[in-house]
């Protein structure tokens, strides 16, 4: 238990952090199943258009921290090729 009021101060920072971290990385995966379901289903149409609001949040993924930019670009890069052989 913090003792401090600044151990304190960041006791409640990091749990105000940790859910936006939560947040954030639970919207990655969400859209990158979105994604994934499209492609599994054969559906041209809305794999194509997802694949730009999905590469888009893998980016905000790597600047805001919660994944790294190699991850990312290995996300894009396979969900890229997968939409392309589609079309």
């Amino acid at each position: 238990m913090a003792n401090h009021k600044s151990a304190e101060k960041r006791v409640r920072q990091n749990t105000k952090r940790n859910e936006i971290n939560r947040s954030n990385r639970s919207k990655l995966r969400t859209q990158i199943k979105k994604l994934r379901t499209a492609l599994g289903q054969n559906d041209k149409a809305a794999s194509g258009e997802l694949l730009n609001p999905t590469v888009s949040l893998i980016d905000k993924a790597v600047n805001k921290g919660i994944i790294h930019k190699n991850t990312a670009a290995r996300y894009k890069s396979r969900l890229t090729k997968h939409v392309a052989e589609q079309a």
